[in-house]
């Protein structure tokens, strides 16, 4: 394992190009940045010199003249009379030159005028000007114009005899609704551009059609009771209608059904009569085109769709009515730069900055960011998911507001079609801002669907390592088709509360869907105990393993509930394809009252195989994933492999990142003396987080500028969407005090490889972090390990003999024939893989004695040649039988050997060579160790820059149990011969276990040679009762540590004796 070089400066400061630059309008000729370089110090200085130079002997010119005229004897008229020619000669130049300025400026203005105006009327003009793939369809418009008359006719008649009656249906006070006057108007619909898209899917035909109508309609309706009378008159409509032309069928008429939904929202515009008058008022207008908005939205556009049937009898009406989503969008709002300041003060002298937030639009899919106070560079790091339906046509919509108390300003927009998500998979760059100023950083993960529930699992634990706000990610989407329903019960007196007791009737039944908080309604159908809905419900799930399902049918006035339906998701994965098409029976409802329902669920995969991350060339001894792969081990003589002994694909595959924590500058001083009177420095530390684990530096004391030059190194997979999180503080007695923070994109880093930069602190006034990180990648080869070594050894840091060279990844698959519990019980075990000073522990299976656990883990290999690996399989307490160890500890150098031991017979696998083992079975549990009192396992070493003893307690095995229940354990350490408080250190208590793990640190400051003259006290005691102060000694060691290598901090397993005999293993 090595470093990657990096060369050049990191992607993350480059500016990315406009994904579209013919969306820009021109722009003029390029004026030089006189804050990007520019000349050097030294031709400058010399230049400037040369100029004043130059004026002088300009001005010692125009005195030549008049020392000849003295020279001659002329008299000083001559001299005044050529002064008056010369500036004669100068005005009319001058005039001449302003002119020329005059003209050329009005040149480009108009240059850039006409350009400006022809960019922002483009989208005025007909599709077919600036889109050649679209035509003109002049020969459709004037059908529509003889037909429209006759269209007129029809909807005076659907309007008079359908919707009439279903609004008087609807309400008691519309009773008396009527349609007074319906007319289209001598103004048709006109449709602007066709275009067809071809090469899609060969049983469809789809076509765009980009419609404007201008009408002169003018409808009236009137609600006698009220006396009330309303109408529109005039309606604008512009937008692009995508016309679905299928299933194409072998018979006439050769289509099956025709589908129209609009794309986007179309831009509507009604001219209200009547009482809505009223509505032109500030606040009320914009509510009543929101409101019509909606209704439009709900009914043509995506995801809904007018579907209508050419044939009678169609395959799938529900399939081509609400179809699946083409795939799941997540939307990663990260930031935002360069925003243009709108906050004013003191009527618009002061300029402040602005409050700015964003909304995310899909289709209907509408999304609000939180507001920044104060900020032109906003940081959201918020994520949304929405459906895509339709590919090519929709478009991800950002715009960017200010947040102001009366109207909030516009600071620009960005539009990007989701096709080129689908193409790129992962799409991550600054997109720029259209009618304002700016970028905005998005990360957009196209997420496919599946019908493979194995996939599940794995999607879940990606889900885990994702930061995701304000809603955790979703595993899987559902889509519910409500069909119909039959006998539902009458509404009588008897059901009814007792506000509505009417008699009987028929219910107007609808259906809420609800899974957690989340709850969808369906329109009401009226009159009828035989519903059908034919409508379509989609829900996001986070973990459909756990999730259910409640649908609760119930009377249009929600009082009354007509049946009920509790269906786990888990039902779901079991089924076929991840689907249920059947009749579901209803509770708490009539004994034949049932409902028709076709549920779908898919997986939301991203394909972690469309990211590239390349590889960058390397020093010998680098980790390289591309070379060629030697065989796994031999099978010869090997038992046959149980039929699930195949990790997935993700094993292995991780990387390493090697971060070096170099310096800092600017820190802010937080320290105060005398009050706050006097002023100090501070005491700086960085903490940093990663894939759920945190490291710490040391702290350096009262700088403002430190230096660390420390490396931590943590293993990280591909999972998009992670992040180094960098703190720094100031050490305090009471609190620690905040310095600043930054989050660092691993993307960046996998797909280059190497970054080193000075990374600005955010959150705070001044300071910044000096980094560099470094991806390590995995290479299947041992012949370069002494090189690896060679190069660790180089790297100048505090702790450089502490560097991984080489990663094992093992995945721990099943046990079998482990020994029964007291003859009879079966036991509940589990096990634990310990590398080092690391370790991992399984899930508990219980009940069986042949566990299945199919899981992996990590290590990172510092010293390959004396490191162990060491297994245990264990058994639970919950059990409530005595817990017995398997221990079997291994050299990493002899991964390849097949030792024999006795015990179970556990399979797993690691990255390389494959480490296998067979465990023979016996009728007895052996302990590990086989020892009266157990271990305990210590690393003991002196760290010689900060002059501290340092040891660390991992836990202890084996431990024996003298009464019903098992102890409470707890190490106790002294340094001798010193018994006072100064030198115990004390570990955290563990409830009722016989095999704790501590994994925690202690230190002792003293000099080397004093260290040595001490001895190091390990007590292993357990509370002994409730009510009782008094400690039960399990066991103790005393380390001499004059004999103890501290140079070495070996982790070492030491045998557990009584008071009376006191030696160390």
């Amino acid at each position: 394992m090595e470093r990657s070089p990096g060369e050049g400066p990191s992607p993350m400061d480059q500016p990315s190009a406009p994904s579209d630059p013919t969306d820009q309008p021109p722009a003029g000729h390029a004026k030089p940045d006189p804050g990007s370089g520019g000349q050097p110090a030294g031709p400058g200085a010399a230049g400037e010199a040369l100029a004043v130079l130059t004026s002088f002997g300009r001005r010692l010119l125009v005195l030549i003249p008049v020392y000849l005229a003295g020279a001659v004897g002329l008299s000083v008229g001559f001299v005044l009379f050529g002064l008056a020619l010369y500036l004669g000669w100068r005005r009319v130049r001058d005039e001449k030159e302003r002119s020329l300025r005059a003209a050329r400026q009005l040149l480009d203005d108009e240059e850039q005028l006409t350009a400006k105006t022809l960019y922002m009327s483009h989208r005025e003009l007909p599709a077919w000007v600036s889109f050649p793939d679209v035509e003109k369809a002049e020969w459709l418009n004037k059908i529509v114009a003889q037909v429209w008359p006759f269209l007129g006719q029809y909807m005076e008649k659907l309007l008079a005899e359908t919707v009439a009656p279903a609004v008087r249906g609807s309400n008691p006070h519309l009773q008396t609704f009527t349609f007074t006057r319906v007319e289209l108007g001598e103004k048709p619909l006109r449709i602007i551009g066709v275009k067809v898209h071809p090469g899609q899917r060969k049983e469809q035909i789809l076509l765009d059609l980009n419609i404007s109508y201008v009408g002169d309609v003018q409808i009236d309706v009137e609600v006698k009771k009220y006396f009330c009378k309303a109408g529109v008159k005039g309606m604008q409509l512009h937008g692009v209608l995508r016309v679905i032309l299928e299933p194409l069928i072998g018979d006439l008429p050769i289509v099956g059904a025709v589908s129209m939904f609009f794309i986007r929202r179309p831009t509507l515009d009604i001219n209200w009569t009547g009482m809505t008058n009223l509505l032109d008022i500030p606040g009320l207008s914009s509510l009543s085109d929101t409101m019509i908005m909606d209704s439009i939205a709900a009914f043509l556009v995506l995801p809904n769709r007018l579907l209508v049937p050419l044939v009678p009898d169609l395959q799938d009406v529900a399939q081509l009515r609400s179809p699946l989503p083409r795939g799941i969008i997540r939307i990663h709002l990260l930031a935002a730069r360069g925003l243009s300041s709108k906050d004013k003060y003191v009527k618009g002298l002061i300029e402040g900055k602005s409050d700015p937030y964003a909304l995310v639009r899909l289709g209907t899919q509408t999304f609000c960011s939180r507001v920044i106070d104060e900020e032109l560079n906003p940081q959201w790091g918020e994520t949304y998911e929405v459906m895509v339906h339709e590919v090519p046509g929709q478009e991800i919509e950002v715009e960017v507001f200010d947040k102001d108390p009366d109207k909030d300003d516009f600071l620009g927009r960005m539009k990007l079609d989701v096709g080129k998500v689908l193409q790129a998979g992962v799409l991550d760059d600054w997109f720029p801002l259209q009618g304002g100023q700016g970028q905005v950083h998005l990360r957009l993960e196209w997420l496919s669907l599946l019908s493979d529930a194995e996939k599940l699992e794995q999607v879940l634990q990606w889900n885990r390592g994702v930061s995701s706000r304000p809603e955790p990610p979703s595993a899987a989407i559902l889509v519910i088709y409500l069909d119909r329903a039959q006998d539902l019960p009458m509404v009588t007196s008897e059901l009814c509360p007792p506000q509505l007791k009417k008699g009987n009737k028929e219910p107007n039944p609808m259906v809420q869907l609800s899974i957690q908080d989340v709850t969808q309604e369906s329109k009401a159908v009226y009159s009828t105990n035989c519903p059908v809905w034919e409508e379509a419900f989609r829900f996001f799930l986070q973990d459909p393993q756990s999730q259910e399902l409640d649908v609760q049918v119930k009377d249009d006035s929600r009082a009354l509930t007509l049946g009920a339906l509790t269906l786990p998701l888990a039902r779901l994965l079991t089924a076929p394809e991840l689907i249920l098409d059947q009749w579901f029976q209803l509770s708490s409802s009539g004994p034949n009252s049932r409902l028709y329902m076709k549920l779908v669920m898919r997986i939301l995969y991203l394909d972690s195989s469309e990211i590239c991350f390349s590889t960058m060339p390397g020093y010998p001894g680098a980790w390289d994933v591309d070379s060629e792969n030697p065989q796994r081990g031999s099978s010869v003589d090997a038992p046959p492999r149980p039929c699930h002994t195949t990790p997935d694909s993700q094993f292995g595959t991780e990387h390493v990142l090697r971060i070096h924590v170099l310096e800092a500058q600017d820190l802010i001083a937080k320290d105060r003396f005398l009050g706050g009177l006097v002023k100090g420095k501070s005491d700086p530390y960085v903490k940093l987080k990663l894939a759920g684990r945190s490291f710490r530096s040391h702290v350096v004391r009262e700088d403002l500028n430190p230096r660390w030059n420390e490396v931590f190194e943590v293993i990280v997979t591909s999972v998009p969407g992670q992040e180094l999180e960098v703190e720094v503080f100031d050490k305090d007695l009471d609190k620690d005090d905040f310095l600043g923070r930054y989050k660092v994109s691993l993307t960046t880093v996998l797909n280059s490889g190497f970054l080193d930069e000075w990374l600005t602190l955010e959150d705070v006034p001044s300071g910044r972090l000096h980094l560099r990180l470094e991806r390590l990648t995995p290479r299947p080869t041992a012949a370069e390990l002494e090189e690896v070594l060679q190069v660790n050894s180089l790297i100048q840091t505090q702790k450089s003999a502490d560097l991984a060279v080489a990663l094992l990844s093992i995945y721990m698959e099943r046990a079998e024939d482990l020994p029964l519990q007291k003859g009879t019980k079966q036991p509940s075990p589990y096990a634990t893989l310990t590398v080092g000073d690391t370790s991992h522990k399984t899930k508990t299976i219980s009940q069986t004695s042949a566990p299945v656990w199919d899981e992996s883990a990590s290590f990172l290999v510092r010293k390959p040649h004396t490191e162990s690996l060491e297994l245990q399989i264990l058994v639970s307490q919950h059990s409530g039988v005595e817990a017995h160890s398997h221990s079997y500890s291994h050299s990493s150098s002899s991964l390849s050997e097949e030792p024999e031991l006795s015990g179970g017979r556990p399979h797993f696998t690691s990255s390389a060579p494959e480490l296998r083992q067979r465990l023979t079975h016996v009728d007895s549990p052996l302990e590990a160790p086989a020892r009266p009192l157990g271990q305990v396992k210590l690393t003991v070493w002196y760290y010689s820059e900060e002059r501290k003893l340092v040891s660390i307690v991992h836990g202890c095995r084996a431990l024996r149990q003298n009464g019903r229940d098992p102890p409470d354990p707890y190490v106790s350490l002294l340094l001798l011969p010193d018994k006072n408080r100064g030198t115990k250190r004390k570990t955290s208590q563990k409830k009722r276990t016989l095999s704790p793990e501590f994994n925690e640190r202690f230190e002792w400051e003293l000099p080397l040679d004093e260290a040595q003259r001490r001895k190091l006290d390990v007590s292993v005691k357990s509370n002994s009762s409730f009510m009782s102060r008094e400690r039960e000694l399990l066991g103790k060691v005393q380390l001499d540590l004059a004999e103890t290598d501290l140079s070495q901090g070996i982790a070492r397993w030491y045998d557990l004796m009584d008071d009376k005999d006191k030696g160390s293993s």
